[in-house]
């Protein structure tokens, strides 16, 4: 299953082909990612979404070498991330960051912050005396909007949103190209959650970073990526700009998650019809034949049990996989 995206004359900066990853359960596999392709642009945010247990995190820890992958392969500039040793194995971990989703469970908490912080720099090397190391963790509490005097404290001794602060900070350190945020902001307060967003866009902005944005609220997703990939049971369903996605949701599955989405002119909102998803997502043990969402799918024949949907590009930089209903 071949997935496009646009690229323009260049190289993406992230290509995924046919990227998978099981877990062993018992005697059986537990499908978490079960073959996604995409590719990802220099200075571009890509949103992943899905319902929880899609796949849509274990996807990205398996880019930045948290997981080894079953099957496939990540390319970043070219270079295979996975098969990457050595110098050049470090150079790769270098480019690649992560963002947690808990703040508090992703700090240590026996650390005081400029040590969490400038974990990368030792481990890379990247200062050459005490005061530069120093140095360079105020320079970057300062870019996240914290003061040096927070450097000395513990994770315990800060708010939700100053810990999601100090843990774009500690990814930073490093000056990374490419930094997957797992559900940076769904820990926090409604409130905080824009401040943070706004805080990762200005960053963008500044220092030409490519997000991979995963998250189960579209409505974020929506304000902050440039396109959109659907994850429904660790498949790739549809794939589009975020203009695009959200005005012309072409699969079931996606048509059922944007519905959601409410909309602020309640005239509209009033109209709007609410599809609601009948049954449970089936075990990724054991997924259904044929079309994956076709259990839940308002619109399923006996044909989707023994057809594979086809991913193809039915407008442009717009791809789905396709079923007899689209």
């Amino acid at each position: 299953m071949t997935q496009q995206s646009p690229n323009g004359n260049e190289r993406p900066l992230l290509e995924v082909k046919d990227l998978k990853k099981y877990f062993r359960v018992g005697r059986e596999n537990l499908k978490a990612v079960d073959g996604i392709s995409l590719e990802i642009n220099k200075g571009e945010t890509f949103g992943l979404v899905g319902e929880s247990g899609c796949g849509k995190s274990t996807a990205g820890r398996t880019l930045v070498r948290l997981y080894e992958p079953s099957g496939g392969e990540v390319l970043l500039e070219g270079k295979n991330v996975h098969e990457a040793r050595g110098d050049e194995g470090k150079v790769l971990n270098r480019k690649m960051q992560m963002i947690f989703q808990d703040p508090q469970a992703s700090l240590n908490p026996r650390m005081i912050v400029s040590d969490i912080i400038a974990e990368g720099l030792d481990i890379h090397h990247l200062t050459s005396s005490k005061k530069e190391r120093l140095d360079r963790v105020h320079e970057l509490l300062d870019t996240v909007g914290m003061n040096k005097e927070h450097a000395n404290r513990y994770p315990h001794e800060f708010s939700g949103g100053q810990r999601q602060r100090i843990g774009i900070a500690r990814a930073l350190a490093v000056d990374p190209e490419f930094i997957v945020c797992d559900e940076p902001v769904s820990a926090l307060d409604v409130s905080i959650q824009a401040q943070v967003i706004n805080l990762m866009r200005r960053l963008q902005e500044e220092k030409g970073l490519t997000y991979l944005f995963i998250s189960h609220d579209l409505s974020v997703v929506k304000y902050i990526s440039d396109r959109i990939g659907v994850m429904y049971l660790g498949v790739m369903v549809e794939m589009a700009s975020s203009e695009e996605l959200y005005s012309n949701p072409l699969h079931p599955y996606s048509q059922a998650l944007l519905s959601a989405v409410p909309v602020p002119d309640p005239d509209i909102e009033q109209e709007r019809e609410r599809i609601v998803l009948e049954g449970d997502v089936p075990s990724p043990v054991n997924p259904p034949s044929g079309c994956r969402f076709r259990t839940r799918c308002p619109y399923a024949t006996e044909a989707c049990a023994h057809e594979d949907p086809v991913w193809r590009e039915v407008k442009p930089d717009h791809w789905v996989a396709a079923c007899h209903c689209i």
